[in-house]
């Protein structure tokens, strides 16, 4: 029996990793139910088949509700790590010298290969390397084209073949490997609304992605390595939307500085007007415990102070215990942040930047106009998206329905703050826009009968980027009435 999912009582959207503990359409369909938005679907673990599995349960459920849900693809990006060891470890002692090579034998702990050419013509004296998510430092004395001599300064066990991060430099190697570009593929075979792009340093690994993609998808940045920060406004400009991956940067950088950065992060895709998604370590303890502490609840809660668009759950909601009670933990959370009279005046700290166009001035005016006639919602028309990305900027303090006749633009807004998406044919005319976007409304139970909607639209209809009518309308009683007749004859 199928039913619709009404608006969320939220702005910011929860997006879910899927992986061991919610693979199957079951619980897919409780994480939909209790609160998750859009889904990410890591091509770092399982195989293409298994992937293809969970497209066509979300795809099946999307049609069961209604609603146009969001999958975004997460492509692994480039991994570099160490060889293997004789004995499988080795344990490096505080302030022992350690070689990184080129030879293929077995290391112990003296020395060990380092699979990756390309490193050794970028580091110098001085650089740090980190072993295994920064639990062994190593700082280089001197490096040739052959091998990279290093002292210990944070000894430990090693084992084989353990990640390595080079946060001092730029990494000459591009974020797209070979497997990226299967995944990539097989990705937009599948129709993904979204590709998450890791490993990105600079904005040609964004430009090359997009090359690849093209339209056929939204394109994400992943905000993980120290180099990308120094290019942070280029990226934005030419990525869709961008994440604040927190657990890659805690690794390169000291731990005191992801904080600020996660704020300056925010506040630049804010100011450019591009969605941004906070991931990482929100619910850690949720993986094993179905309570979170408080100051996981207190960092959720920060995320979505500073208008993060989208709140994101990786190991709570893939692999761990109570996936379902992290979504509806973070989906509390939401609502009592958002609740709170000091939250509008919080999410608008950051001054947005407007382009002289029609649209831009028209959504600026839209959640003022809102405000001064309280308005209960607004309702938009979009072919491509633009016009809801540009009024979910503006964090207006009410729902916004956004139709559209392209399912995938509808797809694809899941991600935006404050915004509904539906998937529904243009309208023909003006009288034609006022009556649907109205009907629309009562239907989807984000405004009553008495209640005034301000609507957005571009005239000529259907054409994208022509945004230039903003109407308020009031709904009256007779519409309602006529809105819940034609419910009860349908059956509904």
């Amino acid at each position: 029996m199928s039913e619709t999912l009404a608006p969320r009582s939220r702005k910011v959207k929860i997006l879910a990793t899927l992986g061991p503990a919610s693979s199957d359409a079951k619980m897919i369909r409780r994480l939909m139910v209790a609160g998750a938005d859009a889904f990410r679907i890591n091509m770092s673990h399982g195989d293409q088949k298994a992937k293809a599995k969970l497209v066509n349960h979300i795809r099946t459920l999307e049609k069961e509700f209604h609603r146009p849900t969001t999958i975004l693809f997460d492509l692994q990006g480039p991994k570099l790590r160490v060889g293997h060891f004789a004995g499988g470890r080795t344990v490096l002692e505080n302030g022992s010298r350690f070689i990184l090579d080129r030879q293929k034998k077995a290391g112990d702990s003296s020395r060990v290969q380092l699979p990756h050419a390309e490193l050794f013509e970028s580091i110098r004296p001085g650089t740090r390397i980190l072993i295994d998510d920064g639990k062994v430092r190593l700082s280089v004395l001197e490096a040739d084209g052959d091998q990279i001599v290093s002292e210990v300064k944070v000894g430990g066990a090693v084992s084989d073949n353990k990640g390595v991060n080079v946060p001092d430099v730029v990494v000459p190697i591009p974020a797209l490997t070979d497997k990226d570009r299967d995944d990539l593929h097989f990705a937009l075979e599948q129709r993904a609304d979204w590709i998450a792009l890791s490993f990105v340093q600079r904005p040609e690994d964004v430009a090359e992605a997009r090359s690849l993609i093209g339209d056929r998808a939204a394109l994400l940045a992943k905000i993980e390595k120290p180099a990308a920060i120094e290019r942070l406004n280029d990226i934005i400009e030419l990525a869709d939307a961008v994440m604040v991956a927190r657990g890659d940067l805690g690794v390169e950088l000291p731990p005191e500085q992801v904080p600020p950065l996660q704020n300056r992060i925010v506040a630049c895709a804010r100011q450019f007007g591009k969605p941004v998604v906070v991931a990482t370590q929100m619910l850690e303890s949720m993986v094993t415990s179905p309570t979170p502490t408080r100051a996981e609840v207190s960092d959720v809660a920060t995320a979505i102070y500073d208008g993060a668009d989208a709140v994101m759950l990786s190991a709570e909601s893939a692999t761990g215990q109570y996936p379902c009670e992290a979504v509806q933990m973070m989906d509390r959370i939401a609502q009592s942040a958002e609740r709170d009279p000091s939250y509008q005046a919080r999410v608008h700290f950051t001054h947005t930047r407007l382009e002289p166009t029609t649209a831009d001035a028209l959504s600026a005016s839209a959640r003022q106009i809102a405000q001064t006639v309280s308005a209960t919602a607004m309702v938009c028309y979009t072919s491509s998206g633009a016009t809801a990305r540009r009024i979910a900027r503006e964090r207006p303090p009410v729902p916004i329905l956004a139709m559209s006749p392209s399912q995938h633009t509808a797809r694809r807004m899941g991600l935006l703050w404050g915004v509904h998406a539906v998937h529904s044919r243009d309208v023909a005319s003006f009288e034609e826009m006022v009556e649907k976007g109205k009907r629309m409304a009562l239907r989807h139970q984000i405004a009553k009968g008495g209640e005034r909607i301000v609507l957005m639209a571009g005239i000529p209809f259907g054409t994208a980027g022509s945004t230039n009518v903003l109407h308020v309308v009031r709904l009256i009683g007779d519409e309602l009435e006529r809105h819940q007749a034609s419910n009860a004859s349908a059956g509904q």
